[in-house]
């Protein structure tokens, strides 16, 4: 693999092997991350990334595009089989640029937005001020109950009524529990208000047709195509037919130039791949997984905010352990497990110390682990957080988690 890199390159080849063994060795828990399959990569190596294609699909500013067409028509229509919904937009980029381009669409710049906390699980281009969001939009929070942990649709009700905002963004980075997405709706309607909901964690879990879906009740519903998905990093759009025109042109020529045909067939790929049966069995798995990771880790004295799990993705309160979140990733990174610090709800450390780590179980289930495996990772992330000061035991700690993974390779060949 990589022949010709290895040949032309040996400074890059060295570190993308690295990378490489980093994958087959550790246990990924990072929840926005996953695996594809061979087929996505083979699509993201291919010609397609040498053609310019600036339009859509017989409406193109070059000429030669035929073929690639084809191609984008394939992730469109799949994408709209997938979700139900009436127009797909498969260009953007990532995540954030099919957020950006749904701002766009629907208000201009120096509406008010609302959106839920960053700290309490929202998502940067939800609002935060430092990003696009923040700062070309007047931003107001939706936040969890302090006691529940859950959204707090009252409060958010009341704050609509008062701030009257143009846009309500729903969606989250690190929200364990469904949305009720109809309850939203209403709210937005009663305040005529657009809806835009950010499935990018959960659109695995969705198209399977495990979690919520809001694409009958959403203006616009946006998303990334790896995380739950599987797919290759990038954007995904869905609206109805009314918003076709001004989203399209939102995207391009609005946010983007020239699309990535070659991440569009991948998108292609990973829409074929979760329209198969087994991709449904997949998703249960993933929230099984993650159902009896939190409860073994609830076992060991940890508090899972919200008190657990609906999709794929946790939160670790750890302050009952004395350790910060970032003394936590740390910790386990030495150990060969992979998990990022996260705030909690209301936390009291700053957001580059936080008392919460994000845990999810998109990876470990693409490797063929089940509830077996979850309760090895929950002792294991137990062992390492308890010897988080011990180099020697944090070393013989990655042994077993690399014992574990070898019995699970993500890519056979892939190291040679």
């Amino acid at each position: 693999m990589y022949n010709e890199i290895q040949k032309n390159d040996p400074e890059l080849y060295k570190a993308i092997q690295g990378e490489v063994i980093r994958q087959q060795n550790n246990l990924e828990l990072i929840a926005s991350e996953n695996y594809t399959s061979k087929a996505v990569l083979e699509a993201l190596g291919s010609v397609l990334t040498n053609k310019y294609a600036e339009g859509y699909p017989r409406k193109r500013y070059y000429g030669g595009c035929q073929y690639v067409d084809i191609v984008e028509q394939l992730a469109i229509d799949r994408a709209k089989q997938l979700f139900g919904a009436e127009h797909a937009n498969v260009q953007p980029h990532s995540g954030t640029t099919a957020n950006i381009t749904a701002y766009l669409a629907l208000i201009k710049p120096g509406a008010k937005v609302m959106g839920l906390n960053l700290s309490h699980g929202g998502h940067l281009s939800h609002g935060h001020p430092a990003n696009f969001s923040g700062k070309n939009f007047k931003i107001v929070s939706m936040n969890v109950n302090p006691d529940t942990e859950l959204i707090d649709y009252d409060e958010m009700d009341k704050t609509i009524e008062k701030e009257r905002p143009q846009l309500i963004m729903a969606g989250a980075s690190n929200y364990s529990r469904k949305w009720d997405w109809k309850r939203i709706k209403e709210a937005a309607d009663r305040w005529k208000c657009f809806l835009v909901t950010d499935i990018a964690h959960y659109a695995g879990l969705v198209a399977a047709g495990i979690y919520p879906s809001p694409v009958e009740y959403a203006d616009i519903v946006t998303s990334t195509t790896h995380k739950t998905l599987r797919g290759p990093r990038g954007g995904l759009i869905l609206c109805k037919k009314a918003y076709k025109k001004v989203v399209n042109s939102s995207n391009f020529p609005g946010c983007q130039g020239g699309p990535l045909m070659h991440a569009i067939a991948a998108k292609a790929v990973c829409f074929g791949e979760a329209l198969k049966p087994e991709f449904k069995v997949y998703q249960l798995q993933v929230l099984h997984n993650a159902q009896k990771l939190a409860a073994e880790l609830q076992n060991r004295g940890y508090r899972i905010v919200s008190g657990g799990t609906d999709c794929h993705v946790m939160c670790v309160d750890l302050r009952s352990k004395n350790v910060t979140g970032l003394e936590a990733e740390i910790a386990l990174d030495k150990a060969g497990i992979t998990a990022n610090k996260n705030t909690i709800p209301y936390d009291p450390q700053k957001p580059n110390i936080t008392s919460g780590l994000r845990i999810g179980t998109p990876t470990v289930t693409t490797r063929g682990m089940k509830e077996a495996e979850m309760e090895m990772i929950a002792e294991y992330i137990d062992e390492g957080i308890r010897n988080r000061e011990d180099d020697a035991k944090l070393k013989a700690l990655k042994e077993k988690v690399v014992a574990l993974c070898r019995r699970f390779p993500v890519y056979e060949g892939f190291e040679k």
